[in-house]
């Protein structure tokens, strides 16, 4: 069965990169506003009995769920066989439990939508805090791959005398294997979350590793207040100016520019998320995958 290839609106280089590596021409669809705000969208290749690869990152997912909505559909109606999503961002996932009486619990009904459209999912490092894994939500198969190890190459490659320095306990299993994988040695900081925007971070004694390059990692930085204080403590106690690298390039606002004026040395991040810092192609991550999905299901 003939497979088709769909970059929505921003992610068209990565969706061509897939093209070009699966063998699997990409399909030419519009997608629009009206000028009241209302999505447009147009197939225009021939979808009847094939399989279609949705490419769609979703940071600022309220813009785009809408869009990628209308065209599922669209693609079952025109009597496309299975859908299958990359995400390489997957939102929606910090809201996990009902914090305050009345919230909505937004990442279990995010994850009902996406499992009513599509097949299956391809994703890159989703924030699970509470969740042990993503069936818990999700009802349709999804594939989580991990970008440690193209971070840990990218320091190998990069960085001498790296110390790779982690936010919170929460990240220390895959910063664990970041540094160990770069073969260098890690902390982890003890983080304080005290509101969308307020943070403390706990620093332990790091005289040992001052001559060491510190090396912040998180998988999404958004805000980047953790990075911040964390850059600004490390170069009070004359460390030299860290780098940051971060999986999913978020940054809500004026993150990128706060970050950069704390003293970063360099903000790397993976192209999980189109941004001017990434740095590291996630392509060669999600392939092997699939390559194996577009042999195998037929």
């Amino acid at each position: 069965m003939d497979w088709l290839v769909f970059g929505l609106p921003g992610n068209e280089n990565l969706a061509t990169q897939l093209s070009e590596q699966l063998q699997i021409p990409c399909g030419g669809a519009t997608i629009r506003h009206f000028p009241d705000g209302e999505s447009y969208v147009r197939i225009l290749s021939d979808v009847q009995n094939k399989n279609v690869l949705l490419v769609m990152t979703l940071d600022h997912p309220d813009d785009k769920l809408l869009p990628l909505y209308f065209f599922i559909l669209a693609a079952r109606e025109q009597g496309a066989k299975k859908v299958g999503l990359v995400a390489p961002y997957l939102a929606y996932m910090r809201q996990d439990k009902q914090f305050l009486p009345g919230e909505a619990v937004t990442s279990g009904y995010f994850a009902h939508l996406l499992s009513q459209l599509t097949d299956w999912i391809v994703t890159i490092d989703p924030h699970l805090h509470r969740r042990g894994s993503m069936s818990e939500i999700y009802t349709v198969p999804v594939t989580v791959l991990h970008a440690a190890p193209l971070i840990s190459k990218w320091i190998k490659d990069n960085v001498k005398n790296a110390l790779i320095v982690g936010p919170d306990s929460e990240s220390e299993q895959w910063v664990k294997e970041v540094a160990r994988e770069a073969e260098v040695p890690y902390i982890v900081l003890e983080k304080v979350r005290k509101g969308d925007r307020q943070v403390e971070i706990k620093v332990p004694d790091v005289s040992t590793w001052k001559h060491h390059r510190p090396v912040l990692v998180d998988d999404i930085v958004s805000t980047a207040k953790t990075m911040i204080i964390t850059v600004q403590h490390l170069i009070r106690a004359d460390f030299q100016n860290p780098i940051c690298i971060g999986v999913h390039a978020v940054f809500a606002e004026n993150a990128f520019e706060e970050l950069k004026a704390a003293g970063a040395e360099k903000i790397i991040t993976c192209d999980t998320i189109p941004h001017a810092s990434n740095g590291i192609s996630v392509s060669t991550l999600i392939l092997p995958n699939l390559l194996s999905m577009t042999r195998d299901k037929e």
